[in-house]
């Protein structure tokens, strides 16, 4: 249960059945752990691995591993285990990946900045030249299967049209996988109007004109404004014509604050179940966060079993 602010949902979604059910029809992903002797990212992994959602590949300080794996009863004999403590782990996973020794990596017990300098600089080798990688969230509401994916809310803090053009094409790519074959997306702003002094409007229209020839088999709108993405009402009452408005399947969002105040907003007032993903390397990256629920995580890792499933 939440806190007892008003504001705050009292509950919490369980992970898409459906996300889960599509993950299981994939080969199971080789998942490295990186900084896996905490208790949380280890015991999610478990979960995953009971689930048939990951392989895991468990790097870090060994002991502090075998002591965390004692002290919540899993039995890791067996498992590929690989001493790499400190900022050495996220060095360690990205080997493994660019020798395809792993399919997916998943954030442990370490501070997001920390394990991304490790893993998406061009020297550790998981980006192809020119490539931009971009955060995806899988958002859904209690209740119900039909995500919006948010973009992005948790790696680009100030990202230039170039770089939303990339996470929207992320996005796209994702949603279609999904079974979304043609996916609505709305290019957040403050408002559906290009205003020279708000930057974002005229980076979203320009966003816009590029995806009907960029991304041709998605549906494109832009600039929009919340109540517009979300609210067929409220887009007749401004006599807004548009094939987005109140059944969007992709919000792409102008920077790192917007989409991670909408992400937390949504999952602590709304209950949504939030997995998240980072695309554009050779294997998907799973940001997993100590505040998220269980459920959180285990949809995590299905949308990341699924990712890796793209790059197969």
């Amino acid at each position: 249960m939440h806190d007892d602010y008003p504001f705050l949902s009292q509950t919490h979604a369980r992970c898409p059945q459906s996300l889960l059910d599509r993950a299981r029809h994939l080969p199971i992903p080789r998942v490295a752990l990186v900084n896996a002797g905490g208790a949380n990212p280890l015991q999610g992994l478990r979960e995953a691995c009971d689930l048939g959602l990951a392989t895991p590949v468990l790097i870090g300080d060994t002991a502090r591993i075998l002591a965390t794996a004692d002290a919540i009863g899993w039995d890791i004999t067996g498992l590929p285990l690989i001493h790499a403590p400190g900022p050495q782990a996220a060095q360690k996973a990205a080997e493994l990946a660019r020798d395809e020794r792993v399919d997916a990596i998943m954030k442990g017990q370490v501070h997001t900045s920390v394990f991304l300098q490790g893993l998406l600089p061009s020297s550790a080798g998981l980006r192809d030249k020119g490539s931009l990688c971009g955060h995806v969230f899988h958002l859904t509401m209690p209740g119900s299967d039909r995500p919006l994916f948010l973009t992005d809310a948790a790696l680009n803090v100030a990202p230039d049209v170039a770089t939303r053009q990339a996470c929207l094409t992320h996005a796209v790519r994702l949603a279609q996988t999904l079974g979304i074959t043609r996916p609505r997306a709305g290019l957040l702003a403050a408002t559906e109007d290009v205003v020279p002094t708000i930057p974002s409007t005229g980076e979203a229209a320009l966003i816009a004109a590029w995806a009907k020839t960029a991304l041709p088999e998605a549906i494109v709108e832009g600039p929009m404004a919340l109540d517009l993405i979300f609210s067929r009402a409220a887009a007749a009452a401004k006599n807004f014509t548009s094939e987005v408005a109140g059944q969007p399947d992709i919000m792409l969002v102008p920077d790192i604050t917007t989409g991670n105040a909408l992400f937390k907003l949504m999952s602590l007032g709304m209950g949504c179940c939030a997995a998240g993903v980072v695309l554009g390397a050779k294997v998907p990256i799973m940001l997993t966060s100590r505040s998220q629920t269980a459920q959180d995580r285990i949809a995590s890792a299905a949308l990341g079993a699924i990712a890796a499933g793209m790059r197969a």
